[in-house]
């Protein structure tokens, strides 16, 4: 393995463009100089994952392992960065790993960005979910119970992500839902109460689980009506717990108008 101290002729501070094609072309295999951490007890992800990224876009990877940290400090404090992986092209200094990614035009997600990504994850799992149940069961996929196990998934999986953190959700829930902002403990209860009506949906108990989803789907999809469309807030939905990047407004006002239509089709049903 190479030493690992960088070369003395490398920029330290110069960004390459961004918007350009930094692939490698085709038939030219373009040198990156990478290193990163790999000691005894640490493999640095992000270091992996850089080295990764430019292989895939064709480069041919020099890779420099820092094996202690008092080489990674010492690798630090000469070229003057706060953190490792460091990667440099044709003599210039790139960056970290996020550096990277721009630079080969990966996405590279800003700090308050929102995204529907684990929305559209979790109901295409429901959906799939109940896809496998029928093929695996004498349950038509196209009918009044294959709609109803669908949503019964998709809640239960939504009051997962609520209950991973119920601390974090309930203090984002506090700030838009009406009644956990008179009464706290309501966030508390709320992922419990959707987790109780999807499974007794599943279980085919609808006429219990009716009344959970239609109360707790109509209080939510109010307060987001109100918080969304009324006060015009620009806030983020905890529908996907306490850490969640999905805005507020047709996603969580979509889950709670789903509860209540699934709890109006049980009872009238």
């Amino acid at each position: 393995m190479s030493d690992a101290t960088a070369p003395d002729d490398l920029p330290r501070d110069h960004r390459p463009d961004r918007g350009k094609d930094h692939s490698a072309a085709e038939g030219e295999a373009r040198r990156a100089v990478l290193y990163r951490m790999a000691t005894p007890d640490h493999l640095c992800p992000y270091g992996n994952k850089t080295k990764a990224f430019l292989q895939a876009k064709g480069y041919e990877v020099e890779d420099h392992l820092l094996t202690s940290r008092e080489e990674t400090e010492a690798f630090k404090q000469k070229e003057g960065v706060k953190t490792t992986p460091q990667t440099y092209i044709d003599g210039e200094r790139i960056g970290g790993y996020e550096d990277v990614r721009a630079y080969l035009d990966l996405p590279v997600k800003g700090g308050d960005e929102t995204t529907y990504q684990p929305v559209i994850a979790l109901f295409g799992m429901a959906a799939v979910m109940t896809l496998a149940l029928a093929l695996g069961s004498m349950m038509p996929l196209w009918s009044p119970r294959g709609l109803e196990v669908f949503i019964a998934f998709a809640m239960c999986l939504l009051a997962l992500q609520k209950l991973r953190d119920i601390e974090s959700f309930s203090t984002m829930f506090l700030n838009y839902d009406l009644l956990a902002r008179r009464w706290v403990w309501y966030g508390y209860i709320y992922p419990v109460a959707e987790a109780l009506a999807g499974l007794l949906m599943l279980a085919a108990l609808g006429t219990i689980a009716a009344p959970i989803a239609i109360v707790i789907g109509g209080i939510g999809a109010v307060s987001v009506i109100k918080a969304v469309y009324i006060d015009r807030r620009e806030l983020k939905c905890a529908c996907m717990g306490g850490a969640s990047d999905v805005p507020l407004g047709f996603v969580s006002l979509t889950e709670n108008l789903m509860m209540v239509f699934a709890g109006l089709w049980m009872l009238l049903g």
